[in-house]
């Protein structure tokens, strides 16, 4: 990251942020053991992935669930919001979450063939675009470029767990804005609601909901974008409307009927994955387009999806 993209994100996120975010990103992103509660970290336990893998080639499996995981499908979700504009009624967010672009080189190609056609109004995307934890992301952001030039505008993003704030100002110049803890309108024919984003609240604990949603009207509709479902408490008691997560991949490798092994989130599974309600907050828990550790998905396809935007009627 040069200088001047170093000064426009400390102006953006505040010089304090960005010296702790670098700082944590130095310490952690290669420890398999440590951080308290996030104690154990698979996804850089490297001989963990090459025994997975190894297994699953022994049972003649391993072919069969890396076609699962191109297997991109495309899901709709229809939400509906007491407060929502009469102009924003059939409004479409199209979600893009854990795409771990660089794991496998059929990626980018999987993923822009399932978007190409899709019609929708916003693109938002929920984290996760690396597949590592560290070292060089120039193939991830190579990898993106090839997405995100099929990805209509505007499209907004955060930060997951395996992301580097260095990452910010090449996703930006391909057209993402990432939202570091903060919050962008969304207008239409004169009327807004407001798209508010989080850094990542899983692993950096980077997560400032309150300056995030600071200049949102208290009785505006209100959509957060965070990687991982474990703040739903914070954001239905600070009224959101919306919250659109990842980070689970629902499981990734699940038994028959989706039920997944590891959901790796510090909150009830019932908020792990697709739709889900707390008191007046609705949320959905993306399954993700990509994959994690291994190159391959079991009784969990992987997804994007389009949530559909309606009034509640009173």
């Amino acid at each position: 990251m040069n200088k001047s993209s170093y000064e426009a994100l400390e102006k953006r996120v505040g010089r304090l942020h960005l010296k702790q975010r670098l700082g944590i990103e130095t310490d952690r992103e290669s420890k398999v053991f440590g951080q308290g509660i996030n104690f154990f970290h698979p996804e850089n336990w490297y001989s963990m992935h090459s025994a997975i893998r190894g297994v699953l080639k022994i049972l003649q499996l391993h072919d069969r669930g890396k076609r699962n995981a191109l297997t991109i499908q495309v899901n709709h979700n229809h939400v509906f919001i007491r407060n929502l504009p009469a102009v924003f009624e059939g409004f479409r967010l199209l979600q893009i979450t854990d795409l771990h672009i660089d794991i496998n080189p059929e990626m980018p190609d999987a993923l822009v063939d399932c978007i190409r056609d899709i019609e929708y109004d916003v693109c938002v995307l929920t984290g996760d675009y690396r597949a590592n934890t560290a070292g060089d992301y120039n193939a991830t952001l190579k990898g993106m470029e090839r997405v995100c030039s099929h990805i209509k505008k505007p499209a907004y993003g955060v930060l997951g767990n395996h992301d580097t704030i260095r990452m910010v100002p090449g996703l930006e110049e391909m057209g993402i804005r990432i939202l570091l803890n903060e919050s962008t309108a969304i207008e239409r024919e004169g009327t807004v609601i407001y798209l508010a984003g989080i850094d990542d609240p899983h692993y950096y604990l980077a997560d400032n909901m309150e300056k995030a949603i600071d200049g949102i009207p208290y009785d505006a509709v209100s959509i957060l974008l965070s990687h991982s479902p474990e703040l739903y408490k914070h954001a239905a008691h600070a009224d959101i409307n919306l919250m659109l997560c990842g980070h689970t991949h629902g499981g990734q490798i699940c038994l028959p009927g989706g039920v997944p092994l590891i959901t790796n989130a510090r909150c009830p599974r019932k908020f792990c994955r697709k739709s889900w309600q707390y008191h007046n907050l609705n949320g959905y828990t993306s399954l993700g387009s990509g994959v994690s550790i291994v190159d391959v998905r079991f009784n969990c396809p992987p997804e994007i999806t389009i949530h559909h935007l309606h009034r509640e009627q009173q």
